[in-house]
């Protein structure tokens, strides 16, 4: 009653209008339309208070955004990636990412708590939320020294104390903290510590922050925005309805007084399908609009729209620069706060980091796999420049990758990978994989050592053994399969020093030693009783590559672009011993030394929602001799892989030591994970393989056996990995179309020096 009366009395003076925005997820971005129209009417807004999405929609606001720029920045693309967790396009840091395995599931985990913080606690990455709640709020309010009060309009915003189990209001502070605290849905996004306090989504304990306005601010008149409700859940086996009625305390929807009005759209708008902004924004507008009467007949004194405007300038203009020219790292360790000071200003500690530089910087050091978390924050130092703090948690040490590659044709194959992470003042990880199956099989070990710095460089030793084994058939998955005709053996180890480019490219220069087995038949029709002609490769190769990937799967990518040039320089001594089935009976011993040149692009040009269209090519050089038979200088020659299937064939008709091939990739996005694609290719080799009735062999005719080749597939895209059913053309060979069901990634380990 005592508020009600504080209301009543102020029904002939000037009244001061607060705005309270319920929690909601995606919903709750209806408060950016409820603000439009009101803005639009003129109706003052003098206080607002926000829990969740309503915390979110009230910062922006105060920190000087209006309703129309809210409106474009939560339904723009960068947005909705950001809110699916996905990192912006040009911050990936491909000099960081692993290279490319067959691992549908990752697992970290430490053996001191195995089970209890190996769980996730986020189904979303929060890196790019965080980052852009720096840039939207952190240097605000750092630029008001904390002090939520002298924002554009007074704010507070309310999240949930897990430990002690109430409800916490955020009046001073940083902003982006309070603000990410009060909207972290359990399990969506990860908690973090304010103070060393953990905090969860404001709405576990007071999703309509009605009660934070009349006692902080005791407004004359409340406008509550509120799309929640206190529902029941029927259905025993809706588990985010039963955690979140779990979790979440019931709250009071009402006004205690008379003098407010409560908006309560109806929108069908899913808890975290913010790419529905768009309706949500509309439906709060609109219903506003059938209410904005009744809210002037009791909120007669409009706003100044130009003064509005003026101390938003004025407010935004306060924090246009920045100068960041200290970093406070909160790690466990010295040794990894240095790697993170030096990962983002170097050695030079006096010399100020501007926006473009920090971002740069932030995602570079997150690509790190040591790194598992970042929480960024800014104080004001006495010379206006900022001082960031940084709430640094990494990765748990060990982690284990589970994937492989199941068919309908005899090529499946197994994955486990195993790898131990440690930082400290240099990022260190040391790596084992297996690939296992009757097709393929490889082990590799690599040790990593990444030494911090505004240009970082790396250094990867490595040890790789490859065995593939291929049938005398093509044989389905149902079909017996018949023997080996081939098995290629490699064995080869090296050092890699890799360095940065742009963003998403990287230099590498490689040097290994390598020794290779080839046991093989010379014809089709051997016996049993028939030895294999082996010929052994023994040499070393130095190359040099630049990659660009922003390719957005690693497999089946639909959007993006890649590119690669590699160029190798490999001197080797051939060894080949003839068996039973070969044309000639001496062991031959010969010397080759070679260079190899490699480019290959991918580019999706049109990115349509029912249509993804780009191009593909690929082209080799290669001046390396012929080998003592045709089967051995065939299988030293570069093999076309540009559709993933050919990996798993052994086609003589798609070797060739110099070729094009060039093609076009039309994607069609069906259903949500669901898509249709074609890929089309048109392959020119420059020379081929000919082999004479008496065994000697020669080049072809150059440009000859050129063809159309492809692939159509239905693809589902699981949470573990692609469902695929695929058809084949590879018009050279004796069967040209081919039929395959698989799940997983055709991926392997990279070829010794083919």
């Amino acid at each position: 009653m005592f508020f009600c009366s504080l209301c009543s009395k102020a029904v002939f003076s000037q009244k001061k209008v607060g705005v309270v925005l319920s929690g909601g997820g995606a919903t709750g971005l209806v408060h950016i339309g409820v603000l439009k129209a009101l803005e639009e009417h003129h109706i003052p807004i003098d206080y607002i208070c926000g829990t969740s999405a309503g915390a979110l929609v009230g910062s922006m606001y105060a920190c000087g955004l209006s309703p129309r720029e809210m409106e474009a920045l939560v339904t723009s693309e960068k947005f909705q990636r950001m809110s699916n967790g996905i990192i912006p396009t040009g911050r990936r840091y491909l000099y960081r990412e692993k290279y490319p395995d067959a691992s549908m599931v990752s697992v970290p985990f430490s053996f001191k708590s195995l089970l209890n913080s190996s769980l996730p606690m986020n189904l979303v990455q929060p890196t790019a939320l965080d980052f852009e709640m720096l840039r939207l709020m952190g240097q605000t309010g750092a630029k008001v020294g904390g002090n939520f009060d002298s924002l554009l309009v007074p704010f507070r915003c309310v999240a949930s104390d897990v430990k002690h189990k109430k409800s916490v209001t955020f009046a001073s502070g940083d902003l982006n903290a309070a603000v990410r605290a009060s909207m972290t849905y359990p399990l969506y996004l990860n908690p973090i510590k304010i103070d060393s306090l953990i905090y969860f989504d404001g709405g576990l304990y007071n999703n309509f922050p009605v009660d934070v306005m009349y006692q902080t601010f005791h407004p004359d008149y409340i406008i509550g925005s509120n799309v929640s409700a206190n529902t029941e859940v029927s259905d025993e086996q809706d588990f985010l309805g039963l955690l979140d009625q779990l979790t979440r305390f019931p709250t009071n929807y009402a006004l205690p007084c008379r003098e407010g009005i409560v908006i309560e759209p109806k929108v069908n708008v899913g808890t975290f399908s913010f790419s529905e902004a768009k309706k949500a924004i509309e439906a709060g507008y609109l219903h506003t609009l059938q209410l904005i009467d009744s809210i002037k007949l009791q909120v007669s004194d409009t706003s100044n729209s130009k003064a509005l405007a003026g101390r938003r300038n004025r407010l935004r203009q306060s924090v246009d620069s920045l100068l960041i020219t200290s970093i406070l790292s909160a790690s466990k360790t010295a040794s990894i706060d240095q790697y993170v000071s030096r990962s983002l200003i170097g050695r030079r500690q006096n010399k100020p980091m501007n926006w473009s530089q920090l971002e740069d910087r932030y995602y570079k050091l997150y690509a790190a796999e040591q790194v598992d978390f970042i929480f960024p924050r800014f104080n004001m130092k006495p010379d206006s420049t900022y001082n960031l703090k940084l709430n640094v948690r990494t990765s748990k040490p060990f982690k284990l990758g589970i994937g492989g590659h199941l068919s309908s044709r005899p090529v499946n194959t197994g994955y486990l990978g195993l790898t131990y992470r440690h930082l400290g003042k240099v990022a260190s990880s040391l790596h084992a994989e297996s690939y296992f199956g009757k097709f393929y099989g490889s082990v590799r070990t690599e040790l990593n050592l990444d030494f911090p710095g505004v240009f970082p460089v790396s250094a990867n030793a490595y040890f790789t053994m490859n065995r593939w084994d291929y049938y005398r058939s093509y044989a389905t998955f149902f079909e017996d399969v018949k023997p080996s005709f081939l098995v290629q053996n490699e064995m080869y180890f090296g050092l890699k020093l890799k360095h940065p480019l742009l963003t998403n490219s990287r230099g590498e220069l490689d040097v290994r030693l390598f020794s290779l087995e080839d046991d093989y038949y010379q014809t089709m029709n051997f016996l049993s009783t028939d030895t294999t002609d082996v010929t052994f490769l023994k040499g070393n190769l130095v190359s040099y590559e630049i990659t660009d990937n922003a390719l957005n799967r690693k497999q089946f990518a639909n959007e993006g672009h890649f590119f690669t040039f590699k160029a190798k320089f490999l001197s080797a001594l051939e060894t080949s011993i003839p068996g039973t089935t070969a044309q000639f009976d001496s062991t031959v011993r010969k010397q080759h030394d070679w260079l190899n040149l490699n480019v290959e692009g991918q580019y999706y040009f049109l990115t349509l929602p029912r249509l993804h269209f780009g191009f593909h090519g690929k082209a080799m050089l290669n001046s390396q001799s012929l080998f003592a038979n045709y089967t051995a200088s065939l299988l030293s020659m570069p093999t076309l892989n540009i559709i993933p299937d050919l990996e798993t064939y052994f086609f003589k008709e798609y070797r060739s030591p110099q070729f094009v091939c060039l093609g076009l990739n039309a994607v069609f996005p069906l259903v949500k994970s669901f898509e249709a694609r074609i890929d089309a290719y048109y392959y020119q080799p420059f020379v081929v393989l000919e082999k004479l009735s008496d065994g000697s062999i020669t080049y072809a005719k150059p440009f000859q056996a050129n063809s159309f080749l492809g692939s159509a597939s239905l693809l589902y895209f699981t949470p573990l990995g692609p469902l695929r059913a695929s058809v084949n053309y590879f018009p050279l060979v004796t069967t040209p179309w081919n039929f395959q069901l698989s799940f997983g990634y055709v991926l392997f380990n990279e070829r010794a020096v083919r």
